[in-house]
């Protein structure tokens, strides 16, 4: 790394421009590069009509969409030595009827009114310290993160004082069906002691309990580990993207938990999409299981429709590439010879399942009747992922695919609707709004 110039009284050190000669003629580099390899290209891939599989022309029981998608924005609050930062997260709910979208496509015009109903959207915030930025009464960044996260989990959501707390203890402690006695979260923050027990009937209205080593508190969010990933110095940028897609499948449990507390009977009527994969990463891979655990109890006792849709990476490369080679109104699941030779880099012959510590889901490309080439992620049936998955894994596969095809957005390729509508409503562009943001901040940070 070269030296910056701060004060503008001298240059910066720029890179070598020859160094690279020396990287060019080492042969243990060159010896490295060739053992390399690349997936096979797409004029390669073979999809046998056997793994060719036509959605079923059912009666589809879906009336009513839930669409789930978040938005964030980094900015400085302080440019000088040392710098600062926050970041502002915002999430959308949006639900709508099918019958509503049905409405409207049958107008020869359409009136505000109408977009209005398929735009009802519930906005969540949140702010996050990220870089040099702590709360008022000397807490560190990873500290003020903590509680900030445990504030944003105890905020009531409804009249009647419903939490994100309620329904993530709901889930970790399978409320659901039997509840857990404890949950074992990886590391205290204060001590570093590993895979402290927490008792569900301990925890106080704070969701919290005293480390027996530290007498230090940990809050149930402790859970997510995301104080692992945060470094004091250097900042809190690595973990934007992981409290994001966290956060998105938090409120999309807390739906589900109200659904089936209120009325399980809709769980029968309602899809829930999320945008991008039904995984968790990084340091909050570990939700992966109890995810999988809620899926199956509730396919297994009352019924679930849920999917998500990845939308960029390697997948929806790959899906570009083979469309032509998808009849319309058809799937197919990749097995993991599959994503191994054409997809990822790896053994095509491994044990192993592609993303058995993150994903709750298998991937499965899907072409609609109008041509657009999806995504999509579906949980199955199994207690874990498995190589080679089949149609029978999963319990609504026709049913949520045939409801995705009729989802189509044409504002962008291969978009639904109900993404498309939350991210617009939701998202936090670099221009307007970080710079109104920064400037917000930085008048309201002191």
């Amino acid at each position: 790394m070269g030296y910056s110039s701060r004060h503008g009284k001298k240059p910066q050190e720029l890179a070598s421009k020859s160094a690279h000669s020396h990287v060019i003629a080492d042969p243990e580099v060159r010896k490295y590069l060739e053992g390399c390899r690349l997936p096979l290209d797409v004029e390669q891939v073979k999809l046998e009509e056997d793994i060719l599989h036509k959605v079923q022309d059912k009666p589809n029981p879906i009336t009513h969409v839930i669409a789930i998608d978040g938005g964030t924005q980094e900015v400085p609050v302080k440019k000088s030595f040392p710098s600062s930062t926050v970041t502002f997260f915002q999430f959308g709910v949006n639900m709508f009827s099918l019958g509503d979208l049905d409405t409207i496509a049958a107008q020869p015009f359409i009136s505000p009114a109408h977009i209005e109903k398929l735009k009802q959207i519930e906005r969540i915030k949140l702010v996050l310290p990220t870089k040099n930025v702590s709360l008022k009464g000397n807490h560190t960044l990873t500290d003020s993160i903590r509680r900030t996260l445990n504030e944003f989990f105890l905020a009531k959501r409804d009249d009647k004082g419903n939490c994100y707390g309620e329904s993530l203890r709901w889930f970790l402690y399978e409320e659901y069906a039997t509840t857990q006695p404890t949950y074992t979260v990886a590391s205290c923050p204060e001590c570093e002691t590993r895979n402290v027990q927490i008792a569900h009937d301990q925890l106080d209205k704070y969701l919290r309990v005293r480390c027996t080593n530290c007498r230090g508190y940990i809050y149930l969010i402790d859970a997510f580990r995301l104080h692992e990933a945060i470094d004091d110095e250097i900042g809190a940028g690595g973990i934007i993207g992981y409290v994001t897609n966290l956060i998105e499948q938090l409120i999309l449990v807390h739906y589900i938990r109200f659904i089936h507390q209120m009325q399980p009977d809709m769980l029968n009527r309602m899809l829930f999409l999320k945008d991008g994969p039904l995984a968790f990463f990084g340091q909050t891979a570990n939700m992966h299981k109890p995810m999988r655990a809620l899926c199956n109890f509730l396919e297994k006792k009352h019924n679930l429709f849920l999917a998500g849709l990845t939308k960029s990476g390697p997948f929806v490369e790959h899906a570009k590439e083979i469309q032509t080679k998808v009849p319309q109104g058809h799937y197919f699941i990749p097995e993991n010879k599959y994503i191994y030779s054409y997809i990822q880099p790896g053994d095509p012959l491994t044990a192993a399942p592609f993303a058995r510590t993150s994903y709750y889901s298998c991937n499965v490309f899907f072409r609609s009747p109008d041509g657009g080439m999806h995504v999509v992620t579906l949980p199955s049936k199994n207690e874990k992922v498995v190589n080679a998955p089949n149609p029978e894994d999963f319990k609504n596969i026709d049913a949520v695919l045939t409801c995705i095809g009729k989802l189509k957005c044409d504002m962008y390729d291969s978009a639904l609707l109900p993404i498309a509508l939350v991210n617009k409503l939701v998202s936090l562009s670099n221009h307007p709004s970080a710079v109104l943001l920064q400037k917000f901040a930085m008048g309201a940070v002191r």
